[in-house]
């Protein structure tokens, strides 16, 4: 897990980095403070709130999520079905059944209510590295709503049959009261499943995810797998991390997938609801994806879906890093589509290859509330109500503005604190990848100065992605000179190394 800090006790790059991650925020107006109705609003939910009839308490639930998280959406249980739920197949003949528990957000949200308007207003949970600024107040997000251990919760219960390959038989979801037994971190089930000490639970974890990343595969999705980079804060010193998912993300995240295909399924058939629906990428971006693969000497073989491609790419391999990189152009165009009524023709989130619908991180995206609650009334036979029938056509646009504002705040924070990372080392040098090479040099128009070429490069150590100027080629190993780190302005520049100029910074 290469990682870089800096220390707050330098106070100079401290107070910079503060005053550019304060200023960060003030452009991207992000709503910090709830006002004081909103926070009177959730202390009266929790306290005046109710649990669902329903009870499945008995049901040993467990949370998988990072170290420290409070603000807990999901809980699972996992067994194997009885020999009637399986079928033939590459598993056990008894297949499985799944429990899944999302938090019951919309018992403490009044339609309409104050809770309901700065929620919209917000669209998701914000991470910035000096503190989350949450959808939902704390009293709601990181105690009465979140499936936390020991604790007696209300959520939406998804119970699952699956055949022996893990392929869905039945689906249902309903309200009722949960208690989680533990709360576990993805270095844990990762720990035990390669120790070979883990329990069935997190057994059949790896198990039926495996079966459903093949049934991905099958079926043509795709993953987008670069390593993760992340701004660290402990306290004292701020960091930026990059390591490779476990493995048992990814099988972690198939339940999640599995959950909002289903639901997706149910509003389809129910003709109302809100999926989450991206574009098949163009010829033109398969074929530019196909030319690159090629000159990155990683052909990707002509009668291979690109998802699986993909999975054969080994990110610690230069080329085939820049390779992952360049597939990001396949994976745009993703939004929301509602519909109350006629079911629209596009309903398909292509990287995926299913239609799908986000439905389980209520506690921190907008929209997966009013889908439970349209997959909770259909799978009862009940009347969608109205608040939410009425809420559909806005849903689009108000993610779209959360989304846009989370994306800047999170590339904007991590210019600011890797410029700050390097704000005294201007002038060294630094092995580099190229994952985006400069365009082809174009003849100047008249009276014009042609732009200076760049492209982006992958910084080795420290682990960085950064702009970089001369002519790059995606894959090759380059020596890049630092030549501006400015913690204010959260900008991060680089030069190709001159062929005379020292190396300062791989001695």
């Amino acid at each position: 897990m290469p990682a870089q800090h800096m220390d707050l006790r330098d106070r100079e790059s401290h107070q910079r980095l503060a005053e550019s991650l304060r200023a960060l925020r003030e452009e991207l107006d992000i709503r910090e403070d709830f006002p004081e109705a909103v926070l009177q609003e959730a202390a009266d939910a929790v306290a005046t709130s109710h649990l669902p009839s329903a009870d499945l308490r008995d049901v040993p639930f467990l949370t998988i999520d990072p170290p420290g998280s409070t603000d807990l959406d999901q809980a699972v249980h996992l067994a194997r079905g009885s020999a009637s739920d399986g079928a033939s197949g590459g598993g056990s003949d008894a297949g499985y059944e799944v429990w899944y528990a999302i938090a019951d957000v919309p018992l403490f949200v009044r339609p309409g209510g104050a809770i309901d308007g700065e929620a919209r207003l917000r669209g998701q949970t914000m991470y910035a590295p000096d503190g989350r600024i949450s959808l939902h107040p704390e009293v709601i997000s990181e105690d009465a709503a979140s499936l936390l251990p020991g604790r007696d919760r209300p959520a939406f219960v998804w119970h699952f049959h699956l055949d022996a390959d893990a392929i869905v038989r039945s689906a249902s979801v309903r309200r009722a009261v949960v208690r989680s037994r533990r709360q576990l971190t993805y270095a844990e089930v990762q720990a035990d499943i390669d120790a070979g000490t883990a329990d069935e639970q997190l057994s059949l974890l790896r198990e039926i995810g495996i079966r459903r990343l093949q049934q991905e595969l099958d079926r043509g999705g795709a993953s987008l797998n670069l390593p993760r980079q992340e701004i660290t804060h402990d306290g004292e010193t701020y960091g930026i991390l990059t390591e490779p998912a476990l493995p048992c993300e990814d099988w972690n995240a198939q339940i999640s997938l599995m959950t909002g295909m289903a639901a997706a399924r149910m509003m389809i058939d129910g003709g109302i609801g809100i999926l989450r629906t991206m574009p098949e990428p163009d010829e033109g971006a398969l074929g530019k994806f196909r030319r690159q693969s090629e000159a990155l000497e990683h052909p990707w073989p002509a009668d291979m879906p690109y998802g699986a491609f993909l999975r054969t790419l080994d990110v610690t391999d230069p080329r085939q890093l820049a390779l992952m990189h360049a597939a990001a152009s396949l994976f745009r165009g993703a939004g929301y589509t509602a519909f109350d009524g006629e079911v629209p023709d596009a309903v398909v989130q292509s990287a995926i290859a299913a239609p799908y619908a986000h439905a389980t991180a209520p506690l921190r995206r907008l929209v997966d509330r009013f889908v439970l609650v349209t997959c909770a009334s259909l799978c009862a036979g009940e009347e969608v109500p109205g608040w939410v029938r009425a809420a559909l056509p806005d849903l689009n646009a108000l993610m779209a503005s959360s989304n846009q504002i989370a994306s800047r705040l999170d590339s904007g924070a991590m210019d600011a604190v890797q410029a700050a990372l390097l704000s005294n080392r201007i002038g060294e040098a630094f092995s580099a990848v190229v994952l985006q090479g400069s365009p082809p040099a174009v003849e100047d128009a008249p009276g014009k100065q042609a732009p200076r070429l760049s492209g982006t490069v992958q910084v080795t150590e420290p682990p960085l992605e950064a702009k970089c100027y001369g002519e790059l080629v995606a894959g090759e190993r380059v020596t890049v000179v630092l030549v501006e780190a400015d913690i204010v302005r959260r900008r991060l520049r680089f030069e190709v190394k001159p062929t005379d100029a020292p190396l300062r910074g791989l001695e």
